[in-house]
């Protein structure tokens, strides 16, 4: 699971493998290890969820997908799951997650588990 954090835009990507988890289990996590402390980030799908949202809690980023929205996601074309929300200062946070597609150029990075580009398909 990649996450990409820029200003108030949250972006997670997630590997095959992890989606098939995800759809299976409803909840997949990770963590970085800081030297004092331990940042974690998780994706959870809740039944009451009417739309994709997020938390801030202990360290711990979690994102919340609607149970019903991920139950053929595995094995449907959708790439993801965006929304965005007004907060309480005039600004907006904005999510998204889908599915991590291979690079167009070579990255060096082991991308075994991501779904093959669409943009290489032809």
């Amino acid at each position: 699971m990649k996450v990409r954090i820029k200003g108030n835009s949250i972006r997670m990507r997630i590997t095959k493998t992890e989606v098939s988890q995800f759809c299976r289990t409803g909840y997949i996590q990770e963590e970085t290890q800081f030297v004092n402390s331990t940042f974690t980030y998780a994706l959870s799908s809740q039944a009451d969820a009417y739309a994709i949202t997020a938390k801030f809690e202990e360290n711990k980023l979690t994102i919340v997908l609607p149970l019903e929205g991920i139950q053929n996601w595995e094995n449907s074309e959708k790439v993801g799951f965006g929304n965005s929300i007004s907060l309480t200062d005039g600004k907006t946070l904005s999510l998204l997650v889908e599915k991590d597609f291979t690079c167009l150029e070579d990255r060096g990075e082991d991308e075994s588990e991501n779904y093959p580009n669409p943009k290489l398909q032809h």
